[in-house]
Protein backbone atom coordinates (compact mmCIF):
# COMPACT_ATOMS: atom_id res chain seq x y z
CA UNK A 1 0.00 0.00 0.00
CA UNK A 2 1.27 3.68 -1.14
CA UNK A 3 1.67 5.66 1.96
CA UNK A 4 -0.15 9.11 2.42
CA UNK A 5 0.55 11.20 5.49
CA UNK A 6 -1.30 14.54 4.50
CA UNK A 7 -4.92 15.15 2.64
CA UNK A 8 -7.33 17.48 1.99
CA UNK A 9 -11.01 17.10 2.47
CA UNK A 10 -14.26 19.48 1.97
CA UNK A 11 -17.14 17.94 4.23
CA UNK A 12 -20.64 19.34 4.61
CA UNK A 13 -22.51 18.03 7.41
CA UNK A 14 -26.24 17.01 6.55
CA UNK A 15 -29.17 19.66 6.80
CA UNK A 16 -31.38 19.56 9.51
CA UNK A 17 -35.20 18.52 7.83
CA UNK A 18 -37.85 20.96 8.11
CA UNK A 19 -40.26 21.38 10.73
CA UNK A 20 -43.91 20.42 9.98
CA UNK A 21 -46.76 23.08 9.56
CA UNK A 22 -49.56 20.24 9.98
CA UNK A 23 -52.95 20.25 11.91
CA UNK A 24 -55.19 17.82 13.53
CA UNK A 25 -57.53 16.32 11.36
CA UNK A 26 -59.56 13.46 12.55
CA UNK A 27 -63.44 12.42 11.83
CA UNK A 28 -64.43 14.39 15.02
CA UNK A 29 -61.91 16.73 15.17
CA UNK A 30 -62.29 18.51 11.83
CA UNK A 31 -60.41 21.43 13.26
CA UNK A 32 -57.46 20.32 15.62
CA UNK A 33 -55.29 22.70 16.84
CA UNK A 34 -51.22 22.62 15.34
CA UNK A 35 -49.51 19.32 15.78
CA UNK A 36 -46.41 20.06 13.53
CA UNK A 37 -43.56 17.72 14.70
CA UNK A 38 -40.04 18.93 14.68
CA UNK A 39 -37.27 18.28 12.03
CA UNK A 40 -35.01 15.38 12.22
CA UNK A 41 -30.74 16.46 13.05
CA UNK A 42 -28.66 16.26 10.06
CA UNK A 43 -26.00 13.76 10.31
CA UNK A 44 -22.47 14.86 11.61
CA UNK A 45 -18.97 14.39 9.63
CA UNK A 46 -16.68 11.86 12.15
CA UNK A 47 -13.30 10.68 12.33
CA UNK A 48 -12.91 7.34 13.96
CA UNK A 49 -9.42 6.27 15.28
CA UNK A 50 -7.98 2.56 13.15
CA UNK A 51 -4.99 0.83 14.62
CA UNK A 52 -5.01 -1.31 11.56
CA UNK A 53 -4.75 2.01 9.11
CA UNK A 54 -1.04 3.59 8.51
CA UNK A 55 -1.74 5.83 5.40
CA UNK A 56 -4.44 8.91 4.44
CA UNK A 57 -4.31 7.16 1.12
CA UNK A 58 -7.87 6.83 0.52
CA UNK A 59 -9.23 10.30 1.70
CA UNK A 60 -7.27 11.68 -0.97
CA UNK A 61 -9.49 9.92 -3.70
CA UNK A 62 -12.65 10.98 -1.76
CA UNK A 63 -12.19 14.61 -1.17
CA UNK A 64 -15.94 15.72 -1.34
CA UNK A 65 -17.76 14.07 1.66
CA UNK A 66 -21.78 15.42 2.08
CA UNK A 67 -23.36 13.68 5.31
CA UNK A 68 -27.15 12.68 5.12
CA UNK A 69 -30.10 14.89 5.50
CA UNK A 70 -32.27 14.78 8.61
CA UNK A 71 -36.23 13.65 8.06
CA UNK A 72 -38.56 16.74 8.08
CA UNK A 73 -41.37 16.39 10.60
CA UNK A 74 -45.01 15.19 10.59
CA UNK A 75 -48.66 15.22 12.27
CA UNK A 76 -49.31 14.09 15.77
CA UNK A 77 -45.73 16.08 16.76
CA UNK A 78 -43.74 13.31 14.93
CA UNK A 79 -39.39 14.47 14.58
CA UNK A 80 -37.89 13.02 11.62
CA UNK A 81 -35.42 10.92 12.11
CA UNK A 82 -31.95 11.99 12.47
CA UNK A 83 -29.84 11.65 9.31
CA UNK A 84 -27.15 8.90 9.86
CA UNK A 85 -23.41 10.33 10.62
CA UNK A 86 -20.38 9.83 8.11
CA UNK A 87 -17.64 8.46 9.60
CA UNK A 88 -14.16 8.47 7.88
CA UNK A 89 -11.96 6.04 9.39
CA UNK A 90 -8.20 7.45 10.03
CA UNK A 91 -5.04 5.95 11.26
CA UNK A 92 -4.14 6.40 14.98
CA UNK A 93 -1.49 10.11 15.16
CA UNK A 94 -4.16 11.82 12.37
CA UNK A 95 -4.32 15.85 13.49
CA UNK A 96 -7.31 17.49 11.95
CA UNK A 97 -6.69 21.62 11.00
CA UNK A 98 -9.34 23.61 9.41
CA UNK A 99 -7.24 24.82 6.60
CA UNK A 100 -8.98 28.25 6.49
CA UNK A 101 -7.78 29.17 9.86
CA UNK A 102 -5.00 26.10 10.87
CA UNK A 103 -7.50 26.00 14.52
CA UNK A 104 -6.23 22.01 15.05
CA UNK A 105 -9.96 20.80 15.36
CA UNK A 106 -8.39 17.89 17.20
CA UNK A 107 -6.35 14.98 16.97
CA UNK A 108 -7.06 10.99 16.80
CA UNK A 109 -4.65 9.03 19.17
CA UNK A 110 -6.86 5.86 20.10
CA UNK A 111 -8.83 2.58 18.50
CA UNK A 112 -12.10 3.37 18.56
CA UNK A 113 -11.69 7.53 19.13
CA UNK A 114 -13.99 10.04 17.43
CA UNK A 115 -13.89 13.51 16.09
CA UNK A 116 -16.20 15.50 14.91
CA UNK A 117 -15.19 17.58 12.43
CA UNK A 118 -18.53 19.03 10.71
CA UNK A 119 -21.65 19.39 12.49
CA UNK A 120 -24.96 18.42 11.18
CA UNK A 121 -27.42 21.29 11.09
CA UNK A 122 -30.70 21.96 13.60
CA UNK A 123 -33.76 20.18 12.53
CA UNK A 124 -36.57 23.03 12.22
CA UNK A 125 -38.92 23.64 14.49
CA UNK A 126 -42.92 22.33 13.57
CA UNK A 127 -45.64 24.80 14.30
CA UNK A 128 -47.18 23.35 17.57
CA UNK A 129 -44.38 25.22 19.06
CA UNK A 130 -45.68 28.62 17.76
CA UNK A 131 -48.94 28.22 19.09
CA UNK A 132 -50.07 31.25 21.22
CA UNK A 133 -53.32 32.64 23.15
CA UNK A 134 -53.13 35.29 20.32
CA UNK A 135 -51.61 33.07 17.21
CA UNK A 136 -53.58 29.58 17.98
CA UNK A 137 -53.23 28.31 14.22
CA UNK A 138 -49.75 29.16 12.96
CA UNK A 139 -49.48 27.95 9.40
CA UNK A 140 -45.76 27.94 9.57
CA UNK A 141 -42.62 26.31 10.64
CA UNK A 142 -39.27 26.34 10.84
CA UNK A 143 -36.64 25.29 8.11
CA UNK A 144 -34.02 23.12 9.15
CA UNK A 145 -30.32 24.52 9.38
CA UNK A 146 -27.82 23.88 7.10
CA UNK A 147 -24.73 21.44 8.17
CA UNK A 148 -21.36 23.24 8.99
CA UNK A 149 -19.58 23.47 5.91
CA UNK A 150 -15.21 23.36 6.10
CA UNK A 151 -12.55 22.34 4.37
CA UNK A 152 -10.26 19.95 6.45
CA UNK A 153 -6.62 18.94 6.53
CA UNK A 154 -5.17 15.77 7.78
CA UNK A 155 -1.78 15.27 8.97
CA UNK A 156 -0.60 11.81 10.24
CA UNK A 157 1.95 11.69 12.65
CA UNK A 158 3.07 7.80 13.08
CA UNK A 159 2.45 6.87 16.42
CA UNK A 160 5.67 4.67 17.53
CA UNK A 161 8.30 3.43 20.51
CA UNK A 162 11.11 4.15 18.57
CA UNK A 163 12.26 6.36 15.85
CA UNK A 164 15.27 6.81 13.77
CA UNK A 165 16.57 9.60 12.85
CA UNK A 166 20.00 9.80 11.29
CA UNK A 167 21.44 11.43 7.70
CA UNK A 168 20.23 9.41 4.01
CA UNK A 169 22.35 5.74 3.46
CA UNK A 170 23.37 5.65 7.53
CA UNK A 171 22.25 2.53 7.21
CA UNK A 172 18.45 2.71 8.94
CA UNK A 173 16.50 1.00 6.74
CA UNK A 174 18.79 -1.96 7.28
CA UNK A 175 18.78 -2.03 10.66
CA UNK A 176 14.58 -1.90 10.76
CA UNK A 177 14.67 -4.64 8.34
CA UNK A 178 16.92 -6.83 10.24
CA UNK A 179 15.51 -5.97 14.07
CA UNK A 180 12.09 -6.41 12.68
CA UNK A 181 9.74 -7.82 9.90
CA UNK A 182 9.74 -4.47 7.89
CA UNK A 183 11.11 -5.10 4.52
CA UNK A 184 12.00 -1.33 3.80
CA UNK A 185 13.48 -0.27 0.03
CA UNK A 186 17.58 -1.07 0.36
CA UNK A 187 20.01 0.48 -1.81
CA UNK A 188 23.50 1.95 -1.70
CA UNK A 189 22.54 5.45 -2.12
CA UNK A 190 20.86 8.53 -0.85
CA UNK A 191 17.14 8.58 -0.16
CA UNK A 192 16.17 5.52 -0.97
CA UNK A 193 13.90 5.23 1.87
CA UNK A 194 10.68 8.55 0.28
CA UNK A 195 8.19 7.45 3.39
CA UNK A 196 8.38 6.46 7.05
CA UNK A 197 8.49 2.66 7.64
CA UNK A 198 7.25 0.78 10.36
CA UNK A 199 8.49 -2.53 11.71
CA UNK A 200 7.80 -4.82 15.36
CA UNK A 201 11.09 -5.62 16.96
CA UNK A 202 9.90 -8.74 19.05
CA UNK A 203 12.17 -10.38 21.93
CA UNK A 204 12.02 -14.13 22.91
CA UNK A 205 10.30 -13.15 26.14
CA UNK A 206 7.35 -11.68 24.39
CA UNK A 207 8.18 -8.29 24.82
CA UNK A 208 7.86 -5.82 21.54
CA UNK A 209 7.75 -2.27 20.65
CA UNK A 210 7.16 -0.09 17.42
CA UNK A 211 10.70 1.27 15.58
CA UNK A 212 9.78 4.11 13.10
CA UNK A 213 11.95 4.41 10.00
CA UNK A 214 11.94 8.42 9.20
CA UNK A 215 13.24 9.17 5.83
CA UNK A 216 17.04 10.31 5.63
CA UNK A 217 17.09 14.28 7.01
CA UNK A 218 19.43 16.50 5.48
CA UNK A 219 20.90 20.31 6.43
CA UNK A 220 18.40 22.48 6.40
CA UNK A 221 15.84 19.59 6.12
CA UNK A 222 13.44 21.90 8.85
CA UNK A 223 13.63 24.54 6.05
CA UNK A 224 11.82 22.26 3.85
CA UNK A 225 15.40 20.96 1.88
CA UNK A 226 15.78 17.34 0.67
CA UNK A 227 12.53 15.71 1.76
CA UNK A 228 11.45 18.29 4.16
CA UNK A 229 9.57 19.12 7.13
CA UNK A 230 6.71 16.95 5.73
CA UNK A 231 8.67 13.76 7.09
CA UNK A 232 10.19 15.42 10.49
CA UNK A 233 6.66 15.68 12.10
CA UNK A 234 6.54 11.77 12.29
CA UNK A 235 9.23 12.16 14.63
CA UNK A 236 6.87 13.99 17.48
CA UNK A 237 5.18 10.66 18.93
CA UNK A 238 8.41 8.57 19.27
CA UNK A 239 9.25 7.80 22.65
CA UNK A 240 12.81 7.49 21.81
CA UNK A 241 15.21 8.70 19.66
CA UNK A 242 17.75 6.36 17.76
CA UNK A 243 20.23 8.64 16.12
CA UNK A 244 21.86 5.97 13.70
CA UNK A 245 25.49 7.21 12.48
CA UNK A 246 27.69 5.55 9.96
CA UNK A 247 31.20 4.83 10.89
CA UNK A 248 32.02 5.93 7.15
CA UNK A 249 31.69 9.29 7.63
CA UNK A 250 31.88 12.11 10.13
CA UNK A 251 29.82 10.93 13.25
CA UNK A 252 30.18 14.11 15.44
CA UNK A 253 29.59 16.28 12.53
CA UNK A 254 26.32 14.66 11.83
CA UNK A 255 25.07 13.42 15.35
CA UNK A 256 25.47 17.38 15.98
CA UNK A 257 23.73 18.69 12.35
CA UNK A 258 21.05 16.12 13.50
CA UNK A 259 20.61 18.02 16.81
CA UNK A 260 20.12 21.42 14.93
CA UNK A 261 17.56 20.19 12.65
CA UNK A 262 15.58 18.57 15.25
CA UNK A 263 16.10 21.78 17.78
CA UNK A 264 15.13 24.14 14.61
CA UNK A 265 11.80 22.14 13.59
CA UNK A 266 10.56 21.73 17.86
CA UNK A 267 12.94 22.15 20.41
CA UNK A 268 11.01 20.18 22.83
CA UNK A 269 12.36 16.96 20.66
CA UNK A 270 15.61 17.03 22.12
CA UNK A 271 13.83 17.05 25.66
CA UNK A 272 13.09 12.85 24.83
CA UNK A 273 15.37 9.82 25.59
CA UNK A 274 18.44 9.23 23.01
CA UNK A 275 20.43 6.87 21.96
CA UNK A 276 23.69 6.46 19.47
CA UNK A 277 23.77 3.40 17.02
CA UNK A 278 27.48 3.88 15.57
CA UNK A 279 26.34 1.83 12.05
CA UNK A 280 28.96 -0.39 9.74
CA UNK A 281 30.97 -1.32 11.94
CA UNK A 282 31.67 -4.21 9.17
CA UNK A 283 32.80 -1.62 7.24
CA UNK A 284 35.17 0.10 8.71
CA UNK A 285 36.62 -2.58 11.89
CA UNK A 286 39.43 -0.64 13.25
CA UNK A 287 37.12 1.99 14.33
CA UNK A 288 37.37 3.40 17.82
CA UNK A 289 35.42 5.03 20.83
CA UNK A 290 38.57 7.50 20.85
CA UNK A 291 37.42 10.01 24.03
CA UNK A 292 38.14 12.80 21.76
CA UNK A 293 34.98 12.11 19.43
CA UNK A 294 32.94 14.50 21.45
CA UNK A 295 29.79 12.58 21.56
CA UNK A 296 27.75 13.10 24.36
CA UNK A 297 28.71 10.66 27.21
CA UNK A 298 25.60 10.77 29.28
CA UNK A 299 23.30 8.67 27.01
CA UNK A 300 24.36 5.57 25.39
CA UNK A 301 26.37 4.73 22.12
CA UNK A 302 26.41 1.38 20.68
CA UNK A 303 28.55 0.08 17.62
CA UNK A 304 26.29 -2.12 15.75
CA UNK A 305 26.76 -4.12 12.51
CA UNK A 306 23.09 -4.74 10.88
CA UNK A 307 25.10 -7.41 8.33
CA UNK A 308 27.00 -9.08 11.01
CA UNK A 309 24.70 -8.68 14.14
CA UNK A 310 27.50 -6.98 16.34
CA UNK A 311 25.76 -4.96 19.07
CA UNK A 312 22.42 -5.53 18.08
CA UNK A 313 21.39 -7.28 21.26
CA UNK A 314 22.84 -4.37 23.36
CA UNK A 315 21.04 -1.84 21.41
CA UNK A 316 17.36 -3.69 21.53
CA UNK A 317 17.64 -3.97 25.27
CA UNK A 318 19.00 -0.40 25.58
CA UNK A 319 16.29 0.82 23.58
CA UNK A 320 13.30 -1.49 25.62
CA UNK A 321 15.31 0.28 28.81
CA UNK A 322 14.78 3.84 27.27
CA UNK A 323 10.91 3.07 26.07
CA UNK A 324 10.36 2.12 29.55
CA UNK A 325 12.15 5.47 31.02
CA UNK A 326 9.75 7.64 28.44
CA UNK A 327 6.37 5.42 29.68
CA UNK A 328 7.16 6.00 33.28
CA UNK A 329 8.11 10.31 32.58
CA UNK A 330 5.11 10.12 30.95
CA UNK A 331 3.05 8.84 33.55
CA UNK A 332 4.70 10.93 35.97
CA UNK A 333 3.95 14.00 33.77
CA UNK A 334 -0.27 13.01 33.50
CA UNK A 335 -0.10 12.28 36.97
CA UNK A 336 1.10 15.15 38.44
CA UNK A 337 -1.47 17.54 35.66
Amino acid sequence: MRFADYAKIYVTAGKGGDGSAHFRREKYVPKGGPDGGDGGKGGDIVLVGRHQLNTLLDLRYKKFIKSNKGDNGSGSRKTGSSGADTRLEVPLGTVAFDANTRERVGEITEEGQELIIAKGGRGGLGNWHFKSSTRQSPTYAQEGKEGEERTIELELKLIADVGLVGFPNAGKSTLLSVLSEARPKIADYPFTTLEPNLGVVSFSDYRSFVMADIPGIIEEAHKGKGLGAQFLRHIERNNVLLFVLSVESDVCYEYEALLNELQAYRKDLLDKPKIIALSKMDIKQDFKLKKDLRLPTDIPVIPISSATGYGLDQLREALWKGIQHAREQEHTTSTES
